[in-house]
């Protein structure tokens, strides 16, 4: 580190960093530009610094709405605007006659209130998405205080030493230390369209162009092979993408088919009240009243026929379900998922870490024809080895300690001891978990990777992949000691390279000339000791093993170019490694749930068949009369073939990334909603095809978690019904203040209609002037309060206790089916009719009252209503009168605020109300009872109807 870097001031660094052209630099020199070390990285205590100094690695985004854009968005809104119209000609009309500014004032002030009540909610509706944003933002293996972490990108500052691996986003600038076949695509940055190979050990000239430096990863682009390993150069706007005003979004917060529809049903119902608003006021005036009065009637009219708060109870429902999805270990990215999941009938899951706990452990070790096994669990390094049931010396058994050591080697995972408080250490793996499988499987033999791995350092790789199905690593034979770490050292010296490969068992004995015997000597594989391995193989597979097979090849010179056919020959077969991931347990009651509801889980895996019909037969998910299939035949199938077969499969094994896709086309082909889980980079075709893409959470790549839909953090299927639960939940809560707002506004449509065109002969007895129950300042205050806490309160509801028994909804279903019209036309024509009763009784007897009579009975039965909509099938016995307490609180809030302005006298010539005395309640209590019992009889009609077509289908199968 020089002196001269390390005086730099803080307030420097940023303007310095943006001159260099660290494309142009050594590797020495750029580490000592950057102050930072390449195998310990920063420390936590210089990250937090340069983190102060260069600000969060993120992109500017687009600035939040202000409070004043936010309050003239809720004000320009075609209602609104007709309420300050009726207001200001209000006040004038006030002004001419010399009167008080009461009604006036009064509209103006509940136009505010409503303004602010959408300005405090759209604003929580934000945060709440800004908050799963930050959730589903990619992370970044780095290296801090040495070693090696997982961290938020958008904490990562210049000097952090950064891992690349297939499938990652690139998170920040880097500056490439080592690379091994990297490969990036850097189409969103430079146009390119094919993926650019990497070579860290190029120095460049400084003014390379962007497209040219190959020794640097920019953010944003995709590593779409291979692996690396760099130095963040620049991060934030300071990178190439910040500097062209790149943006990434995580989150698309764009308006869900439901919002559409939604907005659709209250444009047209703003339209026909304009229609009916029109009509009244001519008849009105044809009837001989005001032109003013007549006026205010028409925006009273149009103030009942549209739901203002829809648009914003919608949206934070949507973002409340969101949040309890989150805690469930479900992060949705979008907000169109959350209707989509209610629809779901088809989950393709894959079975390692999903259905399984994802922690592989090695069990058996098979060498020519000696079936080893090894105890203990998980990542403890605590096991013994034994044969025949008889504990073994390790030293005696060389070929087994051959095959360990080959696949460790042969390996990119990561062991780390944790240490605990009581003094006793543990293990945690970084990276794949089967590949930590060997580790800990080695290190219960006595040797750990690092002093494998000092032995043997690694050269040059040719990393796994779906294709290959294998892995290639080539090693240098630098200090082996038989006795410490290796039994190679046998065939093997100082001036020897030797080449390792670990894959699928069939692929790597196809490479394979020779065999390990049990004297640690190779020998001629002859085709019997071939279909003795197969044979084992397949015997180990049956176990619901996962199995891996070890070869290889010790050379003296290595070609130039390292080419696989090359040095994939004459390989050294050193013996199979099965081990188990043994199925999660809360994954069997999760089947068995989704069953119910109607959603059919189908396993697609890479392992083998045998293995994959064990750990689906042991959860449930394999029934007797259900298939499973092979990546070869579902390969020999067109996709007619396919279409008639997927409906009877339950288990796709040894299948590639490109069959994920046939199979969710053919699923689509026969009508099924697809929810499909992916991790991988060749995943994200099926992710993107899918209805619902999941991405795992853990162990996705950033490509897949980019496409995903839905990103699980636990990385367990369980979650995947629990999302589906939630979505189910939430569309339901939707559909219940859909059907409560809506039945609500056309009664009061109806209840200023009917009055005004037909007064005459609904009440002869009230006289010759034109009749309005209600005043438009009362609908305003009925609205906002009565109506709009009650439908906020209804989208915090469990869910019905049977939600999960009930089938999938169809896609295509309108929000308002049949049923609910025929809920809402039964509760408009009860709460009209309840409410135009005591305003007519009112009339008779207490005609000074008969409007306070008409809003309170109204404004009653809408809230009683509000526990009746908590369930369109259960009674509210059932549920329970008072178990959401949310809803209690808002009917509370709203019942005190509707007796103060009938009850206080200051509010009396504001809203046209009069004190009631006991006689006036004595017919109000009644009616406002009625709407409530509707509801309440008309589920108990809609839900017999079911059962009585469940019945009758029963009894014409009987007699069949």
């Amino acid at each position: 580190m020089s002196h001269r870097t390390a005086e730099i001031s803080a307030a420097g660094l940023a303007e310095r960093d943006l001159k260099i052209a660290w494309h142009s630099l050594d590797t020495e020199t750029l580490l000592e530009e950057l102050h930072t070390h390449p195998q310990s990285g920063l420390s936590s205590a210089e990250a937090a610094q340069r983190l102060a100094e260069y600000g969060p690695n993120q992109l500017a985004e687009a600035p939040r709405r202000t409070f004043l854009q936010l309050v003239i968005g809720q004000l320009n809104n075609f209602v609104v605007i007709l309420l300050i119209a009726a207001a200001l000609i209000s006040a004038v009309v006030s002004y001419i006659e010399n009167e008080p500014f009461i009604e006036s004032a009064a509209i103006l002030a509940i136009v505010i209130l409503n303004a602010v009540l959408g300005v405090i909610q759209e604003s929580r509706a934000e945060q709440s998405l800004a908050a799963l944003k930050k959730l589903a933002a990619p992370d970044a293996q780095v290296l801090r205080d040495g070693r090696r972490i997982s961290l938020p990108a958008s904490q990562l500052v210049p000097g952090d030493i950064v891992f690349l691996e297939a499938g990652n986003f690139v998170p920040a600038d880097i500056r490439l230390l080592e690379t091994v076949n990297l490969r990036i695509e850097e189409a969103a940055l430079t146009g390119e369209s094919m993926p650019v190979e990497k070579n860290a050990t190029m120095v460049l000239q400084p003014d390379a162009a962007i497209g040219d430096r190959k020794n640097t990863a920019f953010m944003g682009t995709t590593v779409t092979y291979g692996r690396g390993r760099g130095v963040v150069i620049s991060t934030g706007m300071r990178t190439q993408l910040g500097m062209i005003a790149g943006m990434l979004q995580s989150v698309d917060q764009e308006e869900t088919p439901l919002q559409r529809r939604l907005d659709q049903l209250g444009k047209t119902l703003g339209w026909a009240a304009l229609v009916i608003c029109g009509l009244v006021f001519l008849a009105g005036i044809l009837q001989g009243g005001e032109v003013l009065h007549m006026f205010m009637i028409a925006v009273s009219l149009a103030i009942a026929a549209v739901p203002e708060g829809l648009p914003a109870i919608v949206t934070i429902s949507l973002a409340l379900g969101m949040r309890e999805m989150v805690r469930r270990n479900a992060l949705i990215r979008r907000l169109s998922s959350v209707e989509t999941l209610g629809s779901t009938t088809v989950i393709c899951s894959d079975k390692t870490g999903t259905l399984t706990q994802n922690a592989m452990t090695v069990t058996r070790i098979w060498v020519d024809g000696k079936m080893y096994e090894i105890s203990g669990a998980g990542y403890s390094t605590e096991g013994e080895f034994r044969l025949n049931g008889e504990k073994i010396h390790l030293d005696d058994h060389p070929a087994l300690l051959t095959a360990l050591w080959v696949g460790t080697l042969n390996n990119d995972a990561v062991l780390e001891r944790l240490e605990s408080s009581n003094g006793h250490s543990s293990f945690r793996i970084i990276g794949d978990p089967t590949e930590g499988a060997l580790l800990i499987a080695a290190a219960k033999a006595g040797a750990l990777p690092e002093e494998l791995n000092r032995a043997y350092p690694r050269e040059q790789e040719i990393p796994f992949d779906s294709e290959r199905k294998r892995m290639l690593t080539i090693h240098q034979v630098r200090d082996p000691h038989r006795e410490d770490i290796s039994p190679l050292d046998d065939q093997a010296d100082r001036r020897q390279h030797i080449i390792q490969v670990k894959g699928a068992p069939d692929v790597v004995l196809e490479l394979c000339r020779y065999y390990q015997t049990a004297s640690d000597q190779p020998a001629v594989l002859d085709e019997a000791t071939r279909k003795r391995i197969l044979a084992a193989n397949d015997e180990m597979t049956q176990q619901a093993l996962r199995v891996l097979g070890v070869a290889y090849r010790i050379v003296s010179v290595l070609p130039e170019e390292i080419n696989a056919p090359e040095l994939e020959q004459d390989l050294v077969f050193a013996g199979l490694i099965g081990m188990i991931d043994p199925a999660r347990e809360e994954v069997r009651p999760a089947l068995e749930k989704a069953s119910r509801a109607g959603v059919r889980t189908i396993m697609i895996t890479g392992d083998y068949p045998n293995t994959a019909r064990a750990i689906a037969e042991s959860i449930g998910l394999l029934r007797p009369n259900q298939k499973v299939l092979t990546g070869g035949q579902l390969s020999e199938m067109d996709d007619a073939d396919l279409q008639r077969e997927v409906p009877h499969t339950a288990v796709f094994a040894r299948v590639s990334p490109e069959h994920k896709k046939r199979i969710v086309d053919a699923l689509k082909a026969n009508g099924e909603v697809v929810a499909m889980t992916g991790d991988g980079v060749n995943d994200a075709p099926a992710i993107k095809r899918a209805d619902i893409g999941i991405s795992m959470g853990i162990t996705g790549t950033d490509v897949a978690k980019e496409t995903a839909d839905m990103v699980l953090t636990d990385d367990n299927y369980a979650s995947i019904v629990s999302a589906i639960e939630q979505g189910r939940i939430i569309y339901s809560n939707i559909r219940k203040f859909v059907y409560y707002l809506i039945s609500c506004n056309l009664a009061e449509i109806l209840i200023i209609f009917l009055p005004t065109a037909f007064g005459k002969w609904l009440f002869p007895f009230a006289g010759e002037r034109v009749l309005s129950p209600l005043t438009p300042i009362q609908l305003l205050w009925l609205n906002l309060i009565t109506d709009g806490a009650p439908a906020l309160a209804l989208g915090t509801e469990k869910g019905d206790p049977d939600i999960m028994d009930q089938p999938p909804r169809p896609p295509q279903e309108p929000i308002i089916n049949r049923s609910m019209q025929i809920g809402v036309l039964i509760q408009t024509i009860a709460i009209t009719a309840v409410t135009l009763t005591a305003f007519g009784l009112g009339l008779r007897y207490e005609p000074a009252a008969a409007e306070t009579m008409a809003f309170l009975t109204l404004s009653l039965s809408e809230l009683l209503r509000a526990f009746t909509a908590r369930s369109e099938r259960y009674p509210i016995l059932k549920i329970g009168v008072f178990s959401n307490p949310w809803m209690n609180r808002a009917v509370l809030f709203s019942l005190a605020l509707l007796l103060m302005v009938v009850y206080v006298p200051f509010f009396h010539p504001v809203f046209n109300t009069v004190a009631l005395g006991w006689e006036d309640w004595r017919i109000i209590l009644p009616l406002l009872l009625i709407p409530s019992i509707a509801a309440e009889l008309a589920k108990y009609w809609m839900s017999r109807r079911p059962q009585k077509a469940a019945a009758e289908a029963g009894r014409k199968r009987s007699t069949l």
